[in-house]
């Protein structure tokens, strides 16, 4: 068996596949992590995964989508879904404004442009595994969900540099990925997933408090959205935890595939949507 390299450097170093439960950031986790394990963890707090988790709660459908452009239009279009603005950031319409998804209803779907935890989720999508969206809100009902599974990724997505677009690994994401390993409760973790719960765990008494002053929420009050800190900020007020489905629509063509990510109760793990 031939293994991966880069720039000559085997990739395998780097899979912390002694270890059952691992973590690593972005889409790089996805590319050289994610086809060794059972189960991916998304984690995008502001504000991706906050936003999936408000929507799902009340009963709509979101499609992750990479690509802020006019594709994402055409995307939404041939699956009769509405598209968020994948620019733009406001409360009222869709957008990636948690405040948005106050308004979200039933049956909804929508499409969610991101190139962080939006961007994530598609990449995992064609890789055969269980894939989950977790945030502040929805940690335990994740852990939940996830701890059936024997191999588990848990992935913050960070955010990008606005100069080169490179990684910038963000604290909130970072915290909120500790609290998933905390909370999964499993002694076979790896040094990287270790250390992040260390971390959650240890801040608990100022966890929320340093989470608002961080690099990401001066960023948001800054552009006027102190309500969407407040809203990822929420520590578990939802028992859904979110997995994204591939299914078929033969009315749209033989064998076109559907992602959305569907609501589960961490309790049943019973699906909802449409199917």
């Amino acid at each position: 068996m031939q293994i991966p390299t880069a720039c000559g450097i085997p990739m395998s170093y780097f899979s912390q596949a002694q270890f059952c439960v691992r973590l690593e950031w972005g889409s790089a986790a996805i590319r050289n992590l994610a086809r060794d394990v059972d189960c991916v963890i998304i984690i995008d707090v502001m504000s991706f995964s906050t936003c999936v988790s408000m929507a799902v709660d009340r009963g709509a459908v979101v499609y992750p989508y990479p690509w802020r452009d006019e594709t994402s239009l055409q995307y939404g279009a041939a699956r009769g879904a509405e598209v968020a603005s994948a620019k733009h950031r406001f409360a009222k319409g869709w957008s990636l404004s948690p405040q948005s998804m106050l308004n979200a209803v039933h049956g909804l779907q929508l499409v969610l442009p991101s190139p962080n935890g939006s961007a994530c989720s598609y990449d995992a999508r064609d890789l055969g595994k269980a894939v989950y969206s977790a945030s502040f809100r929805n940690l335990r009902a994740t852990a939940t969900a996830c701890r059936r599974y024997d191999r588990i990724l848990v992935v913050p997505c960070g955010e990008r540099w606005p100069d080169d677009n490179g990684l910038r690994p963000s604290f909130e994401d970072y915290l909120a990925a500790g609290g998933i390993v905390s909370a999964l409760d499993r002694h076979d973790v790896s040094p990287e997933a270790r250390a992040a719960a260390m971390v959650y765990d240890g801040w608990e008494p100022h966890r929320i408090a340093d989470i608002s002053a961080c690099s990401s929420a001066i960023e948001l009050r800054e552009r006027g959205f102190e309500a969407d800190i407040a809203l990822c900020l929420e520590e578990d007020v939802s028992g859904v935890a979110c997995r994204l489905e591939a299914f078929t629509q033969l009315k749209m063509g033989c064998g076109e595939r559907f992602i959305h990510l569907a609501r589960h109760s961490a309790s049943t793990l019973q699906s909802w949507g449409d199917r």
